[in-house]
């Protein structure tokens, strides 16, 4: 057996087809769709593919382009007509499902001074991160956050929520992330507006945060049993310092710096049960090799700026641009600055590919453990 006859019988003995039509066959296959049926073998090389192949493309969204589009959006459509007034990031390779990147919804929304948005809840998990402004705030479930930049905030599925900026404030812009398309897919969606259109706030502000902060301490008597994080916020602050002093005490990962993952205090895993978050720090030069995973990530740059390769093009980022990662596809990540740090906020999908047992990771072993750049 030649290697042609040998390769062509190993995808044959694998499942993978290798059948060329003929006027019967064409025949055939029109008979069975008749029946809502189909012949395995004429998908099979696309449905079952030897490694993921995303669909989704690496996008880089400038901020410094997009600001402009969104602020002008305030003078367009109130968030009353609108619902939410958001400019949603969509992924050339994923438009029939308005994803930023796999199954992945996420946009940029705006509010001014004194603007509410009505409180709703749905089956989609959600997240925001501030991005610019003063007075944003989030209510969960009678629980009001304040918020700055670079924080994060939650409103897991199912949820009361609503958004607003104190009338003492400034305009607002932050990223949401939502795991709408996946949502669709698995048709479960729902969206249910609240009956008072408002939701009374009944506790004190930013009272998950008194409670469920404190490192390394858990209260006492109070019992949490929902399948996300009961620290409705994370702040910045406290989070930059712990990747400091982080990457103070270890080597730096080859591929990600210093990364450390958002988590839920009560049992250390992720914030959602289907969105993961994570902030990481690449110190000054910070060189990263490559590697690819299973899942989805979408980057937001929280400070500094440098570039990331991906599948062979390379994206030169500044502070709040976005850039996506797709499943399986080879990235590296590097710091330009010689003085100062560079974090990068993601979300992503991970706890699902967890959840799964689909998770996959695989390191670039050639040319030095970086990709041949592609020619723009």
């Amino acid at each position: 057996m030649n290697s042609t006859d040998y390769d062509t019988h190993r995808e044959n003995v694998a499942g993978r087809s290798d059948v060329e039509d003929t006027p019967e066959l064409v025949a055939y296959y029109k008979e069975l769709e008749r029946l809502n049926t189909a012949a395995l073998w004429t998908v099979a090389n696309k449905i079952e593919p030897w490694q993921p192949k995303s669909v989704s493309v690496p996008v880089l969204w400038r901020y410094q382009g997009l600001r402009e589009h969104v602020l002008r959006s305030v003078s367009l459509v109130t968030p009353e007509k609108a619902g939410r007034r958001v400019i949603y990031l969509d992924n050339p390779g994923r438009r029939d499902v308005s994803a930023a990147v796999g199954w992945l919804y996420s946009g940029l929304q705006v509010m001014h001074p004194g603007e509410i948005a009505s409180a709703h809840a749905h089956s989609s998990s959600a997240l925001r991160f501030i991005m610019e402004g003063k007075g944003a705030y989030t209510i969960v479930d009678g629980h009001k956050m304040a918020l700055g930049a670079n924080d994060f905030v939650l409103t897991p599925n199912g949820t009361w929520h609503e958004h607003g900026v104190e009338a003492d404030g400034l305009p607002c812009i932050w990223q949401d992330g939502l795991d709408i398309p996946l949502v669709n897919a698995l048709e479960a969606g729902f969206f249910t507006v609240h009956p008072d259109l408002h939701q009374a706030v009944t506790h004190p502000v930013d009272d998950s945060v008194a409670l469920w902060s404190a490192a390394g301490l858990r209260p006492h008597d109070l019992g949490w049993n929902k399948p996300y994080s009961p620290l409705f916020k994370y702040q910045w602050e406290p989070t930059y310092e712990a990747l400091r002093r982080y990457a103070a005490g270890r080597e730096d990962s080859p591929f990600d710096g210093a990364l450390m993952h958002y988590t839920n205090p009560v049992n250390g895993g992720h914030v959602m049960a289907t969105i993961g978050a994570s902030m990481q720090l690449l110190r000054p030069g910070f060189v990263g090799k490559a590697h690819r995973h299973t899942g989805s990530f979408l980057y937001q740059v929280a400070k500094g700026q440098g570039y990331s390769i991906i599948e062979g093009r390379r994206f030169d980022w500044q502070e709040r641009d976005i850039f996506c990662v797709p499943s399986w596809a080879w990235h590296e990540h590097v710091n330009t600055s010689r003085t100062d740090d560079a974090c990068l906020f993601c979300f992503n999908d991970l706890p699902v590919m967890e959840k799964l047992s689909l998770y996959r990771e695989e390191a670039l072993v050639d040319n030095g453990g970086h990709q041949p750049l592609i020619a723009a």
